[in-house]
């Protein structure tokens, strides 16, 4: 039996992104399709998705709900891959300039709350049949926006007397959680016993995530250790009693990498493509990287790249403080990322105290990401919690070694090098365990230390650039977690 499945977020690459979920929605319904799965997308409406869609056509009328007057559901084409995309299409709702949960101000949409309960919604919509040609077997929705699709799925149970489809909810990181006033709850056309600690309520709240953790079949996060550390009073921000009781139905699979993307082989991107048997052109990156950063033309200075929202979660307030040790010691650092005011600014003074050897670049700029990871020595991904992390995903590809806090799909995925995993031939970058100026600084200095001792560099760079990320072996975990589901 073809298993049918319905993926339900808010962006999905490349016709929407602001972080890391927009890439595993554009990679994983691939990958699943490549293994037999029919696997499907529902986003909003936004104008990014509208535009990069090929063959739109009108599914269904859906009527006037949520107060966002007459709604259509569309379905179009996503090349190359040729994956189904269908299309919430409400435009009082959607049709916004901008950051798609941002106004003009960077102060979320006073109507989230009904803008993301329509596409939960219409999630449920479909799995009861919107669609005369196609219905999925399984409902899989990713954070807080599509948290309350297993909510409806349970409420239009109740209301038609049949059976549900079933649901998996994602967690890409339980910080996020759409948590809105209880006054709220009334718009959202639920059963009003819905709200409740057995339901959507949250201190006081309502929670969409929560919703999305209570009704779902099952749990899944985006690498093994985050699923463990979510369960935890100190990574589970506040759902940890609710996550421990549903512990038999959590699943951590790690994320993947899109390797048609991120592959400095092919990647017309960046200066010089390269390999890891001929990796001459890394060198060549490394210096366009300098030459477009400002920042000194030297091959021996010890480049560290940053790509990343600059916010505390992300440990760029750690990052700070051991600049100057990065300095003194010869090295530079790239920095590109937008996000808290104060860190930006944080990052333009050191830029501006240590011209030629600290660049910063504010926003997002995909090429430029590119080119900082093909062109840093270093990738620095010293996260305070990380539920997967991709950037050091694409830094091994690009053999630029991670240097990661241990926690989340950072702990599971880069190895540190130690003398034993040296020894071993296992390490494929630099970790340091606690969070704070010592852990960070010693990680510091281990780079150093490896890159003087140029042949263990030379054999860690080769071995980070052979590992094996791809979407295929999370797809099966995936096909696994649904097969489950289908045999209950």
């Amino acid at each position: 039996m073809t298993v049918c499945v319905l993926h339900v977020a808010a962006e999905m690459y490349p016709l929407l992104k602001t972080g890391g979920l927009a890439d595993v929605v554009g990679a994983l319904p691939p990958a699943q399709s490549q293994l037999g799965t029919d696997a499907r997308v529902l986003l909003p409406g936004f104008p990014a998705v509208l535009g990069g869609l090929a063959d739109l056509e009108p599914v269904a009328d859906l009527g006037a709900v949520f107060g966002a007057g007459a709604v259509r559901l569309e379905r179009g084409v996503l090349a190359p891959h040729g994956v189904v995309v269908y299309v919430v299409r409400a435009d009082a709702f959607y049709d916004r300039p901008g950051n798609p949960y941002l106004d003009a101000s960077h102060h979320p949409y006073a109507d989230n709350d009904r803008r993301f309960a329509l596409l939960g919604w219409a999630a449920a919509r479909i799995a009861t049949g919107a669609d005369p040609g196609w219905t999925p077997h399984i409902v899989h929705a990713h954070d807080w926006h599509a948290g309350l699709a297993p909510a409806y799925l349970r409420a239009f149970e109740r209301q038609s007397g049949r059976p549900r489809v079933p649901s998996v909810m994602t967690v890409h990181n339980l910080a996020y959680q759409g948590t809105f006033a209880a006054e709220h709850f009334g718009v959202l056309q639920l059963p009003q016993d819905f709200y409740s600690i057995d339901g959507v309520e949250f201190y006081g709240h309502v929670s969409f995530l929560k919703a999305g953790l209570f009704y779902a079949e099952r749990i899944t996060t985006v690498s093994p250790t985050y699923a463990r550390e979510i369960q935890t009073q100190a990574q589970g921000a506040g759902l940890h009693g609710l996550l421990q009781t549903r512990s038999h139905d959590i699943s951590g699979i790690l994320n993947g990498v899109d390797y048609a993307i991120w592959n400095p082989s092919a990647d017309t991107t960046i200066d010089t493509r390269y390999t890891a048997a001929k990796p001459a052109g890394k060198a060549k990156c490394k210096a366009a990287l300098q030459e477009r950063m400002g920042l000194a033309k030297s091959d021996d200075a010890l480049l560290f790249g940053v790509v990343s929202r600059l916010t505390e979660q992300k440990g760029l307030d750690l990052l700070l403080s051991s600049i100057p040790d990065i300095v003194q010691r010869g090295g530079q650092l790239a920095v590109l990322g937008t996000g808290d005011p104060a860190l930006e600014t944080g990052m333009k003074n050191a830029a501006a105290a240590h011209p030629g050897a600290v660049a910063v670049e504010l926003g997002f700029d995909e090429a430029l990401s590119h080119a900082i990871i093909a062109g840093s020595d270093i990738v620095m991904v010293p996260s305070r919690f990380e539920p997967c992390g991709l950037t050091q995903l694409y830094a091994l590809a690009y053999g630029s070694l991670p240097l990661v806090h241990r926690v989340g799909g950072l702990a599971d995925t880069v190895v540190d090098a130690s003398l034993e995993n040296l020894a071993d031939q296992l390490a494929t970058g630099c970790v340091f365990e606690t969070f704070d100026r010592d852990g960070i600084v010693a990680a510091i200095r281990r780079a150093f230390a490896l890159r003087s001792r140029r042949t263990d560099w030379k054999a860690v760079v080769r071995r980070a650039m052979t590992q094996n990320f791809g979407w295929e072996a999370a797809a099966l975990r995936y096909g696994e977690v649904y097969g489950d589901i289908v045999r209950r």
